[in-house]
């Protein structure tokens, strides 16, 4: 997703859309992009081969960039998708996860030990859902909250059913610290299947929950943890001088540098005005058929 021209941004997608093709990916990239993205930019994503497809903002108070996330599940052309942030890196095909059995929403438990969380009594009390028996939930504090996702990788279908009631229950509901991931986790509570770890590995776990990290299983890398975006890295903040932090940032680089993984076909005006749709979200009905396995891991105890 693609808000403005923001160059640092360009850089991840960028990088995303050649991972995926190293991963010998069969499916396309799809990149949302708010009218205000420069015909420039759309191009240079079509010459990347990327589907780039153009949409309208979704309007709540300052969170502009986070909100139009919803207007995903208004892309029925689609019987299934995998959402892919901007700030990850695919390590390894992970074709697989359109095998997944539909009506289910797959997403990575977050990790609640960063300073980011201290307004939510898990990270008050040191209890975090990645490692739950390290720390107890204290029962003091009320019911254990159900499980919450990172909403940087997820598995989802679209729906113009879904993406209606997305909007009403944003309407109703009121913002906080975490946006659109704060709602997702709202609304798909019900829905959710908890993926492993290495489905979607935030860089906070190298050190946070290193017993729970396998680099060698890991199939996306998220480089959420503050000053981690390869395309900025200086290596200067907290816990940047890590080996492991400076080998997955080095992989990034590997990627994001080779020329062979650059698309080969030319792209002419008109194929690359051709790839910049816009979203039609009149109501056709969707039909969803994948069927499949899905690696997750067991849900802690809610006691």
């Amino acid at each position: 997703m693609l808000a403005g021209d923001y160059d640092e941004a360009l850089f991840g997608v960028v990088g995303l859309a050649k991972g995926l093709k190293k991963r010998m990916s069969k499916y396309p990239l799809v990149v949302v992009v708010l009218p205000d993205v420069s015909e420039e930019y759309r191009k240079l994503l079509a010459s990347h081969g990327c589907t780039v497809k153009e949409i309208e903002p979704v309007f709540r108070a300052s969170y502009v960039t986070n909100y139009f996330k919803l207007r995903i599940w208004a892309l029925e052309e689609y019987d299934k998708m995998i959402f892919l942030d901007g700030n990850v890196l695919v390590f390894e095909n992970i074709d697989h996860m359109f095998d997944y059995p539909d009506s289910y929403f797959y997403a990575a438990l977050d990790c609640f030990c960063e300073n980011s969380w201290s307004h939510i009594p898990h990270h008050k009390i040191g209890h975090c859902q990645q490692w739950p028996n390290k720390v107890q939930w204290d029962p003091t504090l009320g019911p254990k909250p159900p499980l919450y996702f990172n909403a940087s990788v997820f598995v989802f279908e679209p729906s113009l059913v879904t993406y209606s009631d997305l909007v009403k229950t944003l309407q109703t509901s009121r913002t906080t610290a975490f946006a659109e991931q704060d709602l997702l986790n709202v609304f798909f509570k019900d829905k959710l299947v908890a993926l492993a770890p290495h489905y979607n590995l935030m860089l906070p776990m190298l050190w946070r929950h290193p017993v729970a990290v396998e680099l060698d299983r890991v199939k996306v890398v998220n480089y959420c943890a503050n000053g981690s975006k390869p395309w900025t890295y200086t290596g200067k903040e907290e816990n940047m001088e890590r080996e492991d932090v400076k080998m997955l940032v080095n992989k990034w680089w590997e990627i994001y540098s080779d020329d062979s993984l650059d698309y080969k076909k030319t792209v002419t005006s008109a194929e690359a005005e051709k790839s910049t749709d816009q979203v039609n979200v009149e109501p056709p009905e969707a039909a969803f058929s994948e069927t499949g396995a899905v690696e997750f891991i067991s849900a802690p105890s809610a006691a």
